[in-house]
């Protein structure tokens, strides 16, 4: 590769790294935005969730969209348009998303802000397929993981600013708000619309720093598309079933009635916990029969023979699902008095700290990338997270955060540092370590109550930070020609983002936020598990899953 070349394609890493950081940004915003629009929409713990529901269930229809329409036209069609292409139109429909959130900003319909949410992250979609792919592209493969654990840092360093940028950009302070007056203010969204044309300039300014830019590569592979009409048909009967719940839950709403008896009376509303519970059930079991009906007779069924994909996909699900409910519900948690009625921008440091964990063990991470030597690596690994946990503190801190409260956390910093030691670089090892200690951490924060009960909540950032790489790289493991079909399955279960929260919503409006979380202990349960299981898996595949190498970050 010449040096023009190289300069080019490092052009085009940086530029590529603007859209990671996009991801990380919004979505991690989210924290802030839900109890700001629960409050002023008056809505209840569940209908605050539908952000969530609206945001990560773009992700699943984007890429199952993609897969139904490349299986119609028996090609694999982002592949056919080239990555580079697939980036472009994904901006271009997040900035159609961002004049949607604009106007429905303006129109002051909670409805209209989810939609314009699904339109931003449909595009969110589209990019992510393309772009990881396109990372690896651009460069060598020996390099490739550098290149997309670098992304995977700045993704995360969007998540840490972004509570913190959307808290301004709502309030126009970092502290001192009342949440309750501010939101019922006439023009309490009009900032909201200033974000927005700014999010989506940037947008479109990305989409043409890419399509001006002639020298990049399209970003193509040379896989031959494998069509799976039966994996396709069960995807299509869970996303129909999963629309009429849906569907029905939401017509619920429009009955006085029920909003009576429900949401202003509180009344507990059984049925539609059953059927939220159901929505999951339906994913679980339809999955599950997938790779058992695959096993049987494996014709049609492409990548959902593999019991590392499929389980692996429930993982990602799961995965997702928990990175996103801990911190979705962590400002009605922090609004209680057992955790100190922290309300408005003030919750902006700890959901700021939460994903700020992610980065402080994705640094962390992607050390052994850099193949330093063994000594190095032990006293990298414990530098580096350190580091970044003053980056996500002089964040803060410049932003008019009072930090104090946060200085403490320096010591559970130290038990993820434990957990990459036992860890040993392996991606089922530790993937079953960290599972174990966010299990055991949202067990303390659920029989514990204020700063101890905060900061194990908040830890599950730092357990959830190697999530994403491990089970991608275990999932696709020993897939052969199906690896880019598993690819897409795995990130249309980004789907977990969408549902889990408002799962853990209705339950929180039954029993109680701060009882709620015994959600996410169940989620790391199954992480832990699959870490487990996995090994087991390939080793009857005579595959080494010691010698998996984790990449990439979501």
């Amino acid at each position: 590769m010449n040096s023009e070349q190289t300069k080019s394609n490092n052009s085009a890493l940086y530029t590529l790294i603007t859209v990671f950081f996009f991801w990380g940004f919004i979505g991690a915003s989210n924290g802030v935005f839900i109890p700001f629009c629960k409050i002023k929409f008056g809505l209840d713990q569940f209908q605050s969730q539908l952000i969530d529901f609206a945001f990560y269930g773009a992700y699943y229809f984007g890429a199952l969209l993609l897969f139904i329409l490349s299986g119609m036209a028996k090609k694999d069609i982002l592949n056919s348009w080239g990555f580079k292409k697939g980036i472009i139109n994904g901006l271009i429909i997040s900035a159609v998303g961002a004049a949607f959130m604009i106007y429905a900003v303006t129109q002051g319909s909670y409805a209209l802000i989810l939609a314009a949410l699904f339109v931003v992250a449909l595009g969110f979609s589209l990019q992510q397929t393309s772009a990881q792919p396109f990372a690896a592209s651009l460069g060598s493969p020996q390099t490739a993981s550098n290149r997309l654990n670098l992304a995977g840092g700045v993704n995360s360093f969007g998540t840490t600013i972004g509570p913190i940028v959307v808290s301004i950009a709502l309030f126009g302070v970092i502290a001192g708000v009342n949440l309750e007056e501010f939101a019922k203010k006439a023009d309490s969204l009009d900032k909201m619309e200033i974000l927005y044309m700014a999010v989506g300039a940037l947008f479109l300014v990305a989409a043409a720093l890419f399509f001006f830019s002639k020298k990049l590569p399209a970003g193509k592979s040379d896989a031959t598309f494998e069509p799976a009409d039966k994996a396709r048909n069960i995807l299509i009967m869970i996303t129909v079933v999963l629309i009429a719940i849906f569907g029905y839950i939401f017509s619920r709403y429009e009955d006085p009635e029920f909003i009576t008896r429900f949401v202003e009376n509180k009344e507990v509303d059984y049925l539609g916990l059953w059927l939220t519970v159901g929505t999951l059930l339906i994913i679980v079991f339809g999955l599950l029969y997938a790779n058992s009906a695959a096993q049987k007779s494996p014709q049609g069924w492409g990548a959902m023979r593999y019991p590392q994909l499929v389980l692996g996909m429930l993982a990602l699900f799961t995965y997702v699902g928990v990175e996103v409910t801990i911190q979705s519900n962590l400002a009605e948690l922090l609004g209680t008095p057992e955790f100190g009625d922290i309300t408005g921008a003030a919750i902006a440091p700890y959901i700021s700290m939460y994903w700020g964990s992610m980065m402080i063990g994705r640094w962390a991470g992607a050390i052994s990338v850099f193949n330093p030597s063994n000594s190095l690596r032990k006293i990298l690994l414990i530098v580096v997270p350190y580091i970044a946990f003053g980056v996500v503190l002089f964040v803060n801190y410049i932003s008019g955060q009072d930090i104090t409260p946060l200085y403490a956390y320096a010591a559970v910093v130290a038990v993820q540092i434990v957990g990459f030691f036992l860890g040993q670089d392996k991606p089922a090892k530790t993937l079953m370590i960290f599972g174990v200690f966010g299990m055991i951490a949202m067990l303390i924060g659920l029989f514990s109550t204020g700063t101890v009960a905060i900061y194990a909540f908040m830890s599950g950032g730092l357990f959830c930070s190697i999530m994403w790489p491990a089970i991608f790289s275990l999932g696709i493991t020993g897939l052969g020609k199906y690896t880019s079909q598993g690819s897409a399955f795995l990130v249309m279960m980004i789907l977990g983002g969408g549902i889990i929260p408002p799962l853990q919503g209705k339950i929180s409006d039954i029993i109680g936020i701060h009882e709620s979380y015994f959600i996410p202990v169940l989620c790391f349960a199954y992480i832990a598990f699959y870490g487990f299981a996995v090994k087991g898996i390939l080793k009857k595949q005579n595959i080494d899953v010691d010698a998996i190498e984790a990449e990439g970050g979501h």
